[in-house]
C-alpha cells in the first residue's frame, strides 16, 4: 500500500522508546484501517483471495519492489516510461548498460537496432503531427476558447478527411478507369452490351437543353444539377457502361460501382468507432458517484490551455453553472424521492401529454416535408421558359427549404417543451439533443421514401413494364442525386447567408448599439456546439446517401466542410461567444461520434432499401442489364469456379449464419464480462487509493500524538 519508512524514520528521531506502543510494531500496523477492512473482508466471506492480507507488510518498501520490477523488464521496456526522477533513471540506465556487456554481439546488435526503430518511428509521428490539417488554427482556437470548441473543429477536419478519402475510394474504383479509357490515355475501350428482353419505352431517357437559351439558366444547372450538369460524371447516369476492356482483362464496371459503395460505408463504419472506443473506455468505468463528480469539477476541473482573460471568466461562470446543476439534479433526485403517488401520477400524465405533441410536431413536419416532395416532382418538369426564374428556383428548392424551416422550428419548440416535464438539467439536455438529431436526420429519410415512393407508383398506367415510374423517373438515380445535391448546397447557402447577414450584423449593433434594450437582451450570439455539430452531421449524412447517385458529392462536401471550417472560424472570433454550457473535450468527442453514427445508420437504410428492392433504371447507369443493383453479385459469383461458389453459398446460408451468429454473441459475452472486470479492478483500486488515504490520516495522527506526548514528558521533567 505505502511506505511506513517515514513513519519509523520519525519515531526514531523523536527517540520514543518501545514502551510508548502498548503493542509491537507488527500488531500496531494490525490497527490501521485498511488492516481492519482486510480482516472485516476475511471473516464475512472466507472464499476471497488470500492474497489481499499481504496488502499491509511493512517488509519490502515500494521503491525496491519498484527497481526489481524495472530491473527485470529492461530489455523489454523503455525506462521512460516509469515515473521516476532523473538521478534515478540515470542509475537504472548504467544498469542497463552494465548489463549490456555480458551479451552477446547478436543480442546486443538486436537490441541497438531496436532502440533505432523506436527512435525512428517516435521522430516520424513527430514529423507528421506538423503535417496535420490546420494544426496551427486548431491549435489557437484551443488556446482562446477551451478544448471543447476545439473539438468542434478537430470532428470537421475529421470529416473533411473522411470525405477525401471516400472520394479517393470512388475515383479509383469508378472514375479513373472511365476516364483513362475516355480520353485514351490507356488501350482500353467501353463495352456497352445491349440490354435483353427490355422493351424499347424503357429505355428512353430524354435530356432537356432548353434550360440553357436564357442566361440565368447556368445559375438554375449550377444550383439544381440540372442542364449540362446532368450529362457530366456528376451523376449516376453518365455513367452507362457495362465494362472497360483493357488487354488481359475487362473491368467490370457494376460490380467496381457497388463495391465503392459498400467500402465508403464500411471504412466511415470502422473508422468511426476505432475514434469513439476511447471515449466509450472512459464512459463505461466512470464512476456514477455524485461526490466523486463535485471532486472532479472543483479540483480537476480547470482547463489550462484557455490563455485569454474572458474566456477564463466564461470558464468559471461554466464551473459555476455545472455545480449549480449538479446541486439540482440532487434537488430533483430528493423532490422525485419525496413525491407522493398523486403527484407521480400527475407529472407521467403531463410527461405523456407533452410527448404527445413531440410526436404531432414531428408528424406535421414529416407530412410537410412529404407533400412539398410530391408537389416539387410533380412541376418540375414544366418547360422553363413558362415560369419566371424565381418561381423555378422555388419549385426546384422547395423540399430543401421546407426541411430547413423544420431543422429552425422545432429545436425551439422542443426547448419550450422540456421545460414543463420536469427533468434534471442534464437529462434535459441530452434528450432535447436527441429530439433534434431525430428530426434532423429523419427529415432526409422522409425525403428520400417519397421520393421512392413517387418512383414505385404510376397514376394513369401500369408500372410493371419497367418496374418504376418510367414516365416521370426515366433515370430516377440521378433525380435522387440531384436531390441529395441540392440539399448540400442549399445547407451551405444557409450556413454562409447565417453568417453574413445575421450574426455579423448582430455584432454591429451589440457592438455600437449596446445602449439600447432591445439589443441587451437580444445579446452576441453564442457559440453553440450541439447544433452546430448536428449541423454537420446532417450535411454528412446528405454525402452518405448521395454518394450512391452522384459520385462526386464526397468531393463537393470536402470543399463544402473546408469552407465552413474557415467560415466558422472567423464567425468564432469576431461574432460569436462560447455558450456558457460548454463541453469537456473527451465528452464532446464521445458524443460527436456517437452523432455522426446514428446519421450512418440512417443513411445506410436507404440505400440498402434502394439496391436491392426497387428496380434499377433500364435508360442510364451501369445497372441497365440488371432487375436490381444487388443482382450483380449473385452474377459474379455465378463466374467463379463451382468449389469457389459452394464455398460463397455456404458462408452466406443460414447453416452458416446461425452459429456464426452465436460465435459472435458469445464473443460479445465474454467482452461484456470483461469490460465489468475491469469496471470492479477499478473500483476495487480506488477502494485501496481511499484506505491508504485513512491510513495516512490515521499515522500522521498518531505521529502528532506522540510528539505530543514526548513534548508533555519534556516539560514534566
Amino acid at each position: 500500500m505505502m511506505d511506513l519508512s517515514l513513519f519509523f524514520s520519525c519515531s526514531e528521531s523523536l527517540s520514543l522508546d518501545s514502551s510508548f506502543f502498548s503493542s509491537p510494531p507488527v500488531n500496531f500496523l494490525q490497527e490501521l484501517p485498511s488492516y481492519r477492512s482486510i480482516a472485516r473482508r476475511r471473516t464475512t466471506i472466507p472464499s476471497r483471495d488470500k492474497q489481499s492480507g499481504t496488502l499491509l507488510k511493512p517488509t519490502a518498501s515500494y521503491s525496491s519492489q519498484l527497481e526489481g520490477r524495472i530491473t527485470e523488464n529492461l530489455n523489454s521496456q523503455s525506462i521512460r516510461k516509469y515515473a521516476l526522477n532523473i538521478s534515478e533513471k540515470r542509475r537504472l540506465r548504467n544498469i542497463q548498460e552494465t548489463q549490456m556487456k555480458y551479451l552477446s554481439e547478436w543480442d546486443q546488435w538486436k537490441r541497438y537496432s531496436s532502440k533505432s526503430w523506436k527512435r525512428f518511428i517516435g521522430k516520424a509521428r513527430e514529423m507528421t503531427t506538423h503535417l496535420e490539417l490546420w494544426r496551427k488554427d486548431i491549435r489557437s482556437i484551443e488556446g482562446k476558447f477551451g478544448t471543447g470548441i476545439q473539438s468542434y473543429f478537430s470532428f470537421l477536419r475529421f470529416l473533411v478527411l473522411l470525405n477525401l478519402v471516400i472520394f479517393l475510394i470512388i475515383f479509383m474504383l469508378v472514375l479513373l478507369p472511365v476516364l483513362l479509357t475516355k480520353y485514351n490515355i490507356t488501350n482500353s475501350t467501353f463495352v456497352l452490351i445491349p440490354s435483353k428482353d427490355t422493351d424499347v419505352q424503357c429505355t428512353v431517357y430524354p435530356i432537356s437543353s432548353s434550360g440553357l437559351i436564357y442566361f440565368y439558366s447556368y445559375v438554375i444547372d449550377l444550383l439544381s444539377g440540372t442542364g449540362f450538369l446532368e450529362e457530366t460524371c456528376l451523376f449516376y447516369g453518365h455513367y452507362t457502361i457495362d465494362g472497360v476492356k483493357f488487354q488481359n482483362f475487362t473491368y467490370d464496371l457494376p460490380l467496381a460501382y457497388l463495391l465503392s459503395t459498400i467500402a465508403y460505408l464500411a471504412l466511415s463504419l470502422l473508422w468511426i468507432v476505432k475514434r469513439s472506443v476511447e471515449g466509450f473506455k472512459i464512459n463505461l468505468i466512470r464512476s456514477e458517484e455524485h461526490f466523486q463528480s463535485y471532486c472532479n469539477k472543483i479540483f480537476a476541473g480547470w482547463d489550462f490551455c484557455i490563455t485569454n482573460r474572458s474566456m477564463a471568466d466564461l470558464k468559471h461562470s461554466s464551473l459555476r453553472y455545472e455545480l449549480r446543476a449538479d446541486l439540482e439534479e440532487e434537488r430533483i433526485r430528493q423532490k422525485i424521492a419525496e413525491r407522493t403517488s398523486e403527484e407521480t401520477i400527475r407529472i407521467y400524465s403531463l410527461r405523456l401529454f407533452l410527448n404527445c405533441i413531440v410526436l404531432a410536431v414531428l408528424a406535421a413536419c414529416f407530412y410537410a416535408i412529404y407533400r412539398a416532395t410530391i408537389f416539387s416532382q410533380e412541376h418540375m418538369k414544366k418547360e422553363i421558359d413558362k415560369m419566371v426564374f424565381g418561381e423555378n428556383l422555388l419549385i426546384l428548392y422547395l423540399p430543401s427549404i421546407v426541411i430547413t424551416l423544420a431543422n429552425f422550428i422545432t429545436p425551439m419548440i422542443f426547448a419550450k417543451i422540456i421545460h414543463y416535464e420536469d427533468y434534471s438539467p442534464g437529462f434535459e439536455i441530452r434528450l432535447t439533443i436527441l429530439r433534434c438529431v431525430f428530426m434532423r436526420l429523419a427529415t432526409i429519410c422522409v425525403l428520400v421514401f417519397t421520393l421512392g415512393s413517387k418512383i414505385t407508383s404510376c397514376d394513369n398506367y401500369s408500372c410493371e413494364l419497367c418496374g418504376y415510374n418510367q414516365k416521370l423517373y426515366p433515370c430516377w438515380e440521378t433525380q435522387v442525386g440531384q436531390e441529395m445535391y441540392k440539399l448540400m448546397i442549399f445547407d451551405l447557402i444557409i450556413i454562409l447567408a447565417v453568417t453574413l447577414f445575421v450574426d455579423f450584423p448582430r455584432k454591429l449593433l451589440v457592438t455600437y448599439c449596446s445602449s439600447w434594450k432591445l439589443i441587451q437582451c437580444w445579446g452576441q450570439q453564442e457559440f453553440a456546439i450541439p447544433d452546430n455539430v448536428l449541423g454537420i452531421v446532417y450535411g454528412q449524412t446528405i454525402c452518405w446517401i448521395g454518394a450512391f447517385f452522384s459520385p462526386l458529392l464526397p468531393a463537393i462536401a470536402t470543399l463544402k466542410f473546408i469552407i465552413i471550417f474557415y467560415v466558422k472560424e472567423v464567425s468564432l472570433l469576431y461574432t460569436c461567444r462560447p455558450s456558457p454550457r460548454q463541453f469537456r473535450a473527451s465528452n464532446s468527442n464521445f458524443f460527436f461520434l456517437l452523432v455522426l453514427l446514428i446519421g450512418l445508420c440512417l443513411a445506410i437504410i436507404p440505400l440498402t432499401i434502394s439496391m436491392a428492392r426497387i428496380p434499377s433504371s433500364k435508360a442510364c447507369g451501369p445497372f441497365t442489364n440488371f432487375n436490381t443493383t444487388w443482382e450483380v453479385v449473385p452474377k459474379t459469383v455465378s463466374t467463379f469456379p463451382s468449389s469457389l461458389q459452394s464455398l460463397v453459398y455456404g458462408v452466406t446460408s443460414e447453416a452458416f449464419a446461425v452459429p456464426f451468429f452465436m460465435i459472435i454473441c458469445l464473443i460479445m459475452f465474454y467482452f461484456i464480462a470483461l469490460a465489468g472486470a475491469h469496471k470492479r479492478v477499478v473500483v476495487q483500486l480506488r477502494e485501496q487509493l481511499s484506505l491508504e488515504s485513512r491510513d495516512k490520516r490515521y499515522l500522521i495522527q498518531k505521529l502528532t500524538e506522540a510528539q505530543r506526548d514526548m513534548k508533555n514528558r519534556l516539560d514534566y521533567q
